[in-house]
């Protein structure tokens, strides 16, 4: 009987207390497709990877109409800029087939960021679905006349958006979706950059021309507000505006909401020829926006620059003090996944990972180099303050090429 029982669909199993002895007009499904998709739902969430729910999806129609439902999302991906990709947690690499996305510059939640000759444009490898951006050359001034500031001995007052704009070095360094119609990014040369924005599908871009260029870390869109901090730990708040004539967003004021405290000892020489250098990341976690300072502790070792450790310290934007309030944990059920280009707190429990823990990648862009030649996901422990290997079977080479190794955020299928 049991050896029987086994052949049939799982429902069958938990259908309820009448035997089957006593239904004999029952009729059987005739294929493992016609599985109920409530149950389908429930499988699907004991499968958290993204591998896993793509080979669920590609079964049959009926089970890939069942992974549109609405599902806590997968699991985050590790893209590399190579076109090779690692559903976690598993540590085999794929390709998505088709163009197979390597050349990406940078990505945003879902969206990879590619350039092209007449502007960007972002591709959802998920879905497949496109979204145009104008070029880096088509950008709007506020006020339109701006002209580059100088003082009367003629020494920069301070370096604008209308110094940088004729730069053939200008790159999008990060962007952001903060809806449907809200595009934000930092767009500069080297570190220094300034805020642009724009519509999706939209043929320019619009920038404040007079505010001043920073060496910006990070942005947020957080409770329908933009903000953004740089390397002096301010957290800035952006004020979008509409333009009258044509309807496109624009930069209208930026203000300071929070003064930082940055380090003192930020690039200072220590004994032993060390010299800390540090990041900053912001995230959105249970309904709380974090500052999270990443130190990155170098030795320089004959000339040169190299990276030995890494800590992190938390802190919770306090609006109402203006005040950045230091936290030792992020709770037992969250996980951050931090990344220069995209980063974002995740629930621990629906992935089954542990929790409390920062998940961070060597994607830097600094002027240090490391010991290993091969980069690799690391795990920052913040109860014991320790670093461990995230996912030791995975690794890649480093080189300048490679530094745009990024978390990527799988909304559906």
């Amino acid at each position: 009987m049991i050896s029987r029982l086994i052949l049939f669909p799982a429902w069958i199993l938990f259908a309820g207390p009448v035997a089957l002895e006593e239904q004999p007009h029952l009729q059987l499904p005739p294929s493992w497709s016609f599985i109920p998709l409530d149950l389908a739902v429930l499988v699907l969430r004991l499968l958290p990877a993204y591998a896993d729910r793509a080979r669920f999806a590609a079964v049959c129609p009926q089970w890939r109409a069942a992974t549109r439902l609405p599902l806590p999302p997968p699991q985050p991906l590790l893209a590399l800029p190579n076109g090779t990709f690692y559903s976690l947690p598993y540590t085999k690499p794929f390709r998505f087939p088709g163009c197979g996305f390597a050349g990406y510059q940078s990505v945003c939640g879902n969206w990879l960021i590619f350039p092209c000759d007449n502007g960007c444009f972002l591709v959802d490898p998920f879905s497949r679905a496109t979204v145009t951006l104008p070029a880096l050359s088509s950008v709007r001034l506020w006020p339109p006349n701006a002209v580059a500031e100088r003082t009367d001995s003629d020494k920069l007052v301070h370096v604008t958006w209308m110094h940088i704009r004729e730069s053939n070095k200008l790159h999008i360094g990060k962007l952001i979706m903060c809806s449907p119609n809200l595009v934000a990014a930092f767009v500069g040369i080297g570190k220094i950059s300034q805020i642009l924005m724009c519509q999706p599908g939209a043929l320019s871009w619009s920038v404040h021309a007079y505010d001043k260029c920073r060496m910006f870390e990070d942005m947020a869109f957080y409770q329908g507000k933009l903000y953004a901090i740089a390397d002096d730990e301010n957290l800035l708040v952006v004020n979008v505006s509409e333009d009258h004539n044509t309807g496109d967003p624009q930069v209208s004021e930026i203000g300071q909401v929070i003064k930082g405290d940055q380090c003192p000892w930020y690039h200072a020489l220590f004994d032993n020829n060390m010299i800390h250098n540090q990041k900053i990341y912001l995230v959105e976690s249970r309904g709380a926006l974090l500052m999270v300072r990443r130190a990155i502790w170098c030795q320089v070792v004959d000339g040169e620059i190299v990276a030995r450790s890494n800590e992190f310290e938390v802190f919770k934007a306090d609006f109402e003090h203006s005040r950045w309030d230091k936290v030792t944990i992020v709770g037992d059920d969250q996980v951050l996944f931090l990344g220069r280009r995209c980063s974002r707190a995740v629930s621990a429990s629906q992935y089954g990972i542990p929790g409390d823990n920062i998940l961070f990648l060597d994607d830097d862009e600094d002027d240090y180099t490391y010991e290993d030649e091969n980069s690799s996901v690391s795990t920052y422990h913040l109860r014991s303050c320790c670093v461990t290997s995230g996912y030791p079977g995975i690794y890649w080479k480093r080189g300048s090429d490679m530094r745009l190794a990024a978390w990527l955020f799988p909304q559906d299928l």
